[in-house]
């Protein structure tokens, strides 16, 4: 099978024959009809990571956001046969420990990240496999193409795990998101449909746009005023928010969410850092006590919760699809990552076309 592979740390994908994957015993392996195109997936392509000794190896078969078809599983697998329609989530875990049993499979302690890992190799490729397919696969509704399942794979299921779960957020809730990208644009149009009063903070105007066509109240680029970003979040919602996520993960927006949130509100924690911050973010610490604010972290989303996800879809007539703004080829990915370099990416980008 066609594959990308990471060969060296900012430089094209190399597209390559390599061997068809096989499942193990409790493992499956999907066709890849769709996977998305994700920041993370840039912070893999650029290197980034060496502080939390998480950088990704040369090597690596990159993508954790696919949905497709089961073509085979291994001999203990029973609740899943080939022909299935499947979403992979990138977090994988074993089953089997605390955290699995708990139904948080997302910070499984001995889990395997999609994409990321030499023994998880990504779905930027034709085929991928997936350990653990008792526990990690989820079964795509019938009314899901696989272009929108990849849309939820990483950046919505994350930011509806982040709002819904971490957050806390409902309905007439403030909510404040920082940075519009997938994550971002995916944090406004769920905060919208659970029915909280959303505020979509970004310097490119056209991601504005896009989050008052998703749902956002109120847009808010920087730029345009000499007043901090916290201040006039506060000005608007009467001292702060009840919800801040930093979609982004700059030292800049983290901080500006954190003082956006109102007394005993909840910050968030979304986007990773890059190599100015190099995973250390110095926070108002002071603030964070006085006023009993919550810093949460959140990634990604456990299998069990997918339910809930498609739930809310179906009751709210939410259209996770409309966040799509480009299909691609595989052969394009390197020039897409290319263009996260200067945010030169809107919304979700979903690659649907595969070399045979």
């Amino acid at each position: 099978m066609f594959a990308a592979v990471l060969d060296s740390y900012g430089e094209p994908l190399a597209i390559r024959d390599v061997p068809d994957p096989q499942p193990d015993r409790d493992g499956a392996v999907v066709r890849v009809d769709a996977c998305g195109l994700c920041r993370s997936d840039w912070h893999a392509w650029r290197g980034h990571g060496e502080w939390a000794d998480d950088r990704v190896p040369h090597g690596q078969i990159l993508g954790h956001e696919p949905a497709g078809e089961v073509v085979a599983v291994g001999d203990a697998v029973t609740r899943f046969s080939p022909g299935d329609h499947v979403i992979v989530p990138f977090s994988l875990g074993d089953g089997t420990c605390a955290a699995c049993r708990g139904g948080h499979g997302n910070v499984c302690s001995d889990g395997r990240a999609l994409g990321f890992e030499p023994d998880a190799p990504g779905a930027f490729a034709e085929r991928v496999e997936v350990p653990n397919a008792e526990y990690n696969l989820v079964r795509r509704p019938e009314w899901l193409s696989a272009r929108d399942a990849a849309a939820l794979g990483c950046r919505y299921m994350t930011a509806y795990h982040a709002l819904a779960n971490r957050g806390g957020l409902s309905a007439g809730d403030s909510l404040a998101v920082h940075g519009c990208g997938g994550i971002g644009l995916s944090a406004v149009q769920l905060g919208a449909a659970i029915g909280a009063r959303v505020i979509a903070v970004d310097v490119d105007d056209d991601a504005l746009t896009r989050a008052a066509e998703l749902g956002a109240d109120t847009c808010l680029n920087p730029t345009l005023s000499d007043k901090a970003v916290p201040e006039r979040i506060r000005d608007r919602f009467e001292g702060g928010v009840d919800v801040s996520m930093d979609a982004l993960g700059i030292a800049e927006t983290c901080r500006n969410s954190v003082r956006s949130v109102r007394a005993r509100g909840t910050h968030v924690q979304v986007g990773l850092t890059t190599a100015a911050e190099r995973g250390e973010v110095s926070l108002p610490t002071d603030y964070l006590t006085r006023w009993e604010i919550s810093f949460v972290g959140s990634r990604g989303m456990p299998p069990t919760s997918y339910g809930d996800l498609f739930a809310t879809i179906e009751a709210t007539g939410i259209d996770p699809g409309a966040l799509v703004t480009r299909e691609l080829a595989l052969a394009e990915v390197s020039e897409r990552l290319a263009a996260m370099n200067d945010y030169g990416v809107s919304g979700i980008e979903v690659i649907t076309e595969f070399p045979t």
